[in-house]
């Protein structure tokens, strides 16, 4: 599978397993697990597609996991639309955790702060270099935007750390960026 054809089908999985389940059929479980055999059916896609696209991926969106009946199952790591419950635990963050946008909605971030929309949370980034590859996807000037995320903390604000590194919180006022 090539790099396009590997983007094409993480694009899929991500629509079918964060914000569109029912497009493909699926029925996600609390916790956004789904089989992955009915994963596969409804993308037309192999299980060799499906282990290039969780291993290829940089950011680690998916993780696949052998239930207690013996069946492997697929979810998305954060960035649901749909409800789930992912069964994160509230975890302290570090001093900074970093945002990556575009220039072009620098502006309302500044006035409104960051806010989760449709999706569950905000995720913010370990490090620059993820929230630098993070930004370049919306195109426009890349913005790191620095999140006091201790002091956000001490404060009463809850984080959450997902399986592959993203924290989460469900906003962060202006008060507390900076960049």
């Amino acid at each position: 599978m090539d790099r396009r054809d590997l983007v094409r089908v993480s694009k899929q999985m991500s629509l079918a397993l964060r914000h569109r389940p029912d497009r493909f059929g699926l029925a996600l479980d609390r916790a956004g697990w789904v089989p992955a055999a009915d994963l596969l059916a409804a993308l037309r896609i192999t299980r060799a597609d499906l282990d290039a696209v969780v291993a290829g991926n940089d950011k680690q969106r998916f993780a696949v996991a052998r239930g207690t009946d013996g069946v492997d199952r697929i979810r998305a790591n954060q960035g649901h639309s749909v409800t789930v419950e992912l069964g994160l635990a509230p975890a302290t963050p570090p001093d900074r955790l970093f945002h990556g946008t575009s220039d072009g909605v620098l502006r309302a971030i500044r006035v409104e702060g960051l806010r989760r929309g449709r999706r569950h949370h905000v995720h913010l980034s370990p490090d620059v270099a993820t929230a630098q590859r993070v930004g370049a996807r919306r195109g426009g000037t890349v913005v790191i935007l620095t999140v006091a995320a201790a002091a956000m903390a001490e404060n009463g604000f809850v984080f959450y750390r997902s399986d592959n590194g993203v924290w989460l919180t469900d906003a962060v006022p202006p008060a507390y960026l900076s960049g």
